[in-house]
């Protein structure tokens, strides 16, 4: 019988970026993202400026993430977002999220959202502690391509980027 590959991330490094979207602020155990992205998804068009680059479900965490059990009750802060090479002109209820330069494991995932915990479980459980990698104090984010199938869709793709030191 064949083993399954894990999956292993491209490691990249990025200057520093900027977003223009919405937050709020949410724990995994009354999970908001679809109520983020349902106001801020019909506006993205209002947004000048943007990379051609889809759009990015952000987590920002605070100070603390890496030194505490992460836990469902955990909060955080979720953005819905897009990449922008200007920040002028920013449409009324969205903000600016800059993100630092720095180093990524970039995976990617493929499948439906309802099956994605099983993804991040092998990433922070299995090769983080193994890779010899530790995370840095940056946003974590998924970025759903242009051609993106859809959170529901089983043959949908993303990428997702984990800080680095």
């Amino acid at each position: 019988m064949k083993k399954i590959s894990e999956p292993q991330p491209e490691i990249k490094e990025t200057g520093a970026r900027q977003f223009v979207g919405q937050r709020i602020q949410t724990q995994l155990s009354e999970n908001r993202t679809s109520e983020l992205w349902q106001g801020f998804a019909p506006r993205i068009k209002e947004v000048e400026h943007r990379v051609p680059s889809g759009s990015f479900s952000l987590q920002v965490y605070f100070h603390d993430f890496m030194k505490e059990v992460f836990t469902p009750f955990t909060v955080f802060e979720k953005w819905a977002g897009v990449e922008v090479s200007d920040t002028s002109n920013i449409p009324t209820a969205m903000e600016i999220l800059h993100i630092p330069a720095g180093r990524w494991a970039v995976f990617t995932y493929k499948g439906t959202a309802a099956n994605f915990h099983i993804f991040a479980q092998y990433i922070y459980g299995i090769w983080l502690p193994t890779s010899g990698e530790q995370l840095d104090n940056r946003p974590h984010f998924e970025q759903m391509l242009p051609d993106y199938l859809g959170h529901g869709h089983p043959d949908a793709e993303e990428l997702v980027w984990i800080p680095i030191k």
